[in-house]
């Protein structure tokens, strides 16, 4: 199973959709994580945009 993009589970992008699905835990749990962890938001973006949709 590759890392990807989630389709069913976004909100914005669907990276923590897709990071939740990929190491089957919530993707409540992944977003609190991204909003605690000081360089979330330029990871997120990288991610965003180098992770190929679902």
């Amino acid at each position: 199973m590759r890392l990807r993009k989630s389709y069913d589970d976004r909100v914005i992008l669907g990276v923590c959709g897709g990071i939740a699905e990929y190491y089957n835990v919530s993707s409540f749990l992944v977003r609190i994580l991204f909003i605690i962890l000081p360089i979330s938001l330029v990871a997120y973006v990288i991610m965003g945009l180098l992770l190929p949709d679902y």
